[in-house]
């Protein structure tokens, strides 16, 4: 059972990392890739739509680490603090940014959004990159140093990749192609957080809840799992192929 859900949680960050990543790089090289009102209005519409199907992969995250890892979430809450805090903040603005640029005229209005969906992409991919620092090097009491700031940067310039081989993928008119690029770019996203988990494996496997209380979680959790798959599933089925949805 404790393999299991050792498992279970580095699938989820793997995962999490590997699809929410794209839309995290996108929105960093929002600037970049969108020149124009309309060139961006076509990168967050490719982007968009799979922006809470990725974030339900983070909610299990941490469902997953406060029910099978109880004293692990503990500690690294309280040791990561403001690395956490700034994640979240992070996250309220990038999601801010995304559904609020639309929801008024006038090219002001969307530039102070557009800048937000940047700015909470950048600080988003800088808070994860620092923290899977600071759990290799065994929780410091300063996460956020010269180590901390080089993970996030280079996390930051890996996402940003990804969300490029994503762009050049989904936005083409013609026939699709690049398919290998953005595979191998979805690779190299998930590597840092499989990195970590090889790293932090014996750890983990020998902090988890007790016994009955991860067959409880097994029991409430398990038959729900097909759900978060289809739903992935409909989502790329639905969004990667035909027009962009306009109503972002």
């Amino acid at each position: 059972m404790d393999i299991f859900w050792f498992l279970t949680f580095a699938v989820l960050l793997a995962g999490y990392f590997a699809l929410e990543g794209f839309d995290i790089g996108l929105g960093v090289l929002l600037p970049v890739l969108g020149r124009s009102p309309a060139a961006r209005d076509r990168l967050v519409g490719a982007m968009a739509p799979f922006v809470l199907a990725n974030e339900v992969w983070l909610v299990a995250l941490a469902g997953v680490l406060f029910g099978a890892f109880p004293v692990l979430e503990g500690v690294t809450l309280s040791r990561l603090y403001p690395l956490v805090v700034a994640l979240l903040l992070a996250w309220i603005v990038r999601d801010a940014g995304l559904w609020f640029r639309r929801r008024a005229g006038g090219a002001a209005w969307r530039l102070v959004w557009d800048g937000a969906l940047c700015a909470g992409s950048a600080g988003l991919a800088l808070a994860w990159g620092a923290i899977l620092v600071a759990v290799v090097r065994g929780l410091p009491a300063s996460p956020f140093d010269v180590p901390g700031v080089a993970g996030g940067v280079a996390l930051l310039a890996l996402l940003a990749w990804h969300g490029r081989a994503f762009a050049a993928w989904r936005l083409q008119d013609g026939p699709r192609t690049g398919g290998r690029a953005l595979l191998l770019s979805t690779c190299a996203a998930a590597s840092p957080a499989i990195l970590v988990m090889v790293a932090t494996a014996a750890h983990m496997v020998g902090n988890t809840a007790p016994d009955q209380t991860l067959t409880v979680l097994s029991v409430m959790v398990v038959p729900f799992a097909p759900i978060l798959v289809g739903a992935q599933v409909w989502v790329w089925r639905t969004f990667s192929r035909g027009a962009l949805p306009t109503f972002f």
